[in-house]
């Protein structure tokens, strides 16, 4: 969305996609997981676990009141980006070298 292109043409438009950062890459594939979820019931979570484990609830007050530090939170986010594309890095050279090892 850098050029003020809607979410839409982001992700409909594949020049537009491959400029998109890894995190949302990354929320839109788990967002689209959770959406399979609701049609093929073989792909959802099963059991009775809780909904929350209170793990979370502390940072998720701060961030619903507003009383946050942005700065930490975006360098929390950057972190997470920085994370995601090495991950993707590495698989894409664990794919170029098993498809360079099949010829």
């Amino acid at each position: 969305m850098g050029a003020r292109n809607n979410p839409k043409d982001c992700l409909n438009n594949p020049e537009l996609k491959k400029d998109l950062p890894e995190l949302c890459i990354a929320n839109l594939k788990a967002f689209m997981d959770c959406k399979n979820g609701m049609f093929d019931m073989r792909k959802r979570m099963k059991g009775n676990a809780p909904l929350s484990t209170g793990k979370y609830d502390e940072i998720y007050e701060k961030l619903s009141t507003g009383n946050f530090d942005p700065h930490e939170e975006m360098r929390k986010l950057e972190v997470l980006n920085r994370n995601l594309s090495k991950q993707k890095q590495l698989q894409e050279e664990k794919e170029k070298a098993r498809i360079s090892g099949q010829f």
